[in-house]
């Protein structure tokens, strides 16, 4: 589906990020844009001194595959950077937290660069001096006409500070930072208007962590690839015993027993 659609395929959102000055920018509007492109979508962007990681993240229920909707979400990102920079986009990978095809041979076409499966996030990397390169069809003006436009448009409904936070944390739980200060940091929020927000909506950020916290464990552990150490930490915890009894008091098993259960549960019956 991504190599039929064309660059800035958003509507009016095309004029204003076709024409932002650098692929950072449009990574900005794309954020604060959010509720316009896709609500279940979340975008994060990891700066590094020679490297930046660009994270997607589709967030869903726990149970629900999200493989189809991410690997289309991250080969539009794709598309729109090459559509920025054209031939001045040289991504250093693509990155899947899913299994690979047999046969890489599409994925590597598309991207035109290397691509990782079962890696620990979904998104892009690249050259940290691809994010600031001037953009040659960059248009204030046109920017500035979409906004009015867009502005409008983009009003937010009463739980969507739920929504927000949820994906937040889905981005920022892995790389250890889904405290309330930094989720809050992320949203442009203060800390307490996202509580009080949160608290409208018959919530709480303890609550949204814990409900995160229990859907990406079922994502991590049903991937076979991830060793069990490396699930405690991508779900925020240093010591595997602590991750191991917190899974065991809402999953009623252990980590490794659950997950021969769901072995189990897919291995062919033999009568």
């Amino acid at each position: 589906m991504a190599d039929t659609r064309q660059p800035f395929d958003f509507g009016v959102l095309d004029l204003l990020l076709s024409h932002k000055r650098t692929l950072r920018e449009l990574l900005l509007a794309a954020v604060q844009y959010r509720h316009l492109l896709n609500e279940a979508l979340a975008i994060h962007v990891e700066d590094g001194r020679d490297m930046v990681v660009v994270r997607e993240e589709i967030t869903a229920e726990a149970g629900i595959s999200t493989r189809q909707a991410t690997e289309l979400a991250v080969g539009l990102l794709a598309r729109t950077f090459v559509g920025l920079l054209g031939e001045h986009w040289k991504p250093r990978s693509v990155n899947f937290a899913h299994c690979g095809p047999q046969d890489l041979s599409f994925h590597r076409r598309f991207f035109g660069c290397p691509v990782v499966f079962a890696s620990d996030f979904n998104g892009i990397v690249c050259a940290a001096e691809d994010l600031d390169r001037p953009n040659p069809n960059a248009d204030p003006e046109l920017v500035r006409y979409a906004e009015s436009l867009a502005k409008p448009l983009n009003v937010s409904g009463p739980g969507s500070i739920v929504l927000d936070v949820r994906k937040a944390i889905y981005l920022l739980l892995p790389i250890e930072q889904a405290t309330v200060d930094e989720v809050a940091n992320h949203l442009h929020l203060s800390v307490r208007t996202m509580q009080r927000q949160l608290e409208l909506a018959d919530t709480t950020f303890s609550s949204l962590i814990e409900e995160v916290r229990q859907e990406l464990a079922v994502r991590y552990l049903t991937n076979l690839r991830y060793p069990i150490g490396r699930v405690a930490t991508l779900l925020g915890y240093s010591r595997q015993s602590s991750f191991t009894q917190w899974f065991t008091a809402r999953f009623g098993m252990n980590p490794r027993a659950w997950r021969s259960s769901q072995e189990n549960k897919l291995s062919p019956r033999i009568s």
